[in-house]
């Protein structure tokens, strides 16, 4: 049961990011990246009132910030939408493992 949701969150994960990178190949300005970049802090402040922030998020949240703060804001919109992509994943896991615990229960 846990290696399938697992498997699960592998696959939402790898979705959300293929579609952030797809969508990010037009020239990005400073309002795509302010825009992704509130997108991805919404869901990563959504995973933090689950309890189930994930470190990957933060990092892709600095790299995006980073980048902007350079002026690529190719690279901070790609970087803002992995780390919402990251966050729903981790909003998913949290959401999905609430009750799959009770199935791993020693009977």
């Amino acid at each position: 049961m846990r290696d399938n949701m697992l498997k699960s969150v592998l696959a939402l994960t790898a979705v959300l990011l293929i579609a952030g990178a797809t969508s990010a190949r037009a020239a990005s300005s400073e309002a795509d990246f302010k825009a992704a970049y509130a997108a991805a802090e919404a869901a990563n402040k959504e995973a933090a009132s689950l309890r189930n922030q994930w470190t990957t998020t933060a990092a892709a949240l600095a790299a995006a910030k980073k980048a902007a703060d350079s002026g690529d804001f190719d690279q901070a919109v790609a970087s803002s939408k992995e780390a919402e992509a990251l966050a729903k994943a981790s909003i998913f896991q949290a959401t999905s493992e609430k009750e799959a615990w009770k199935a791993l229960e020693i009977r």
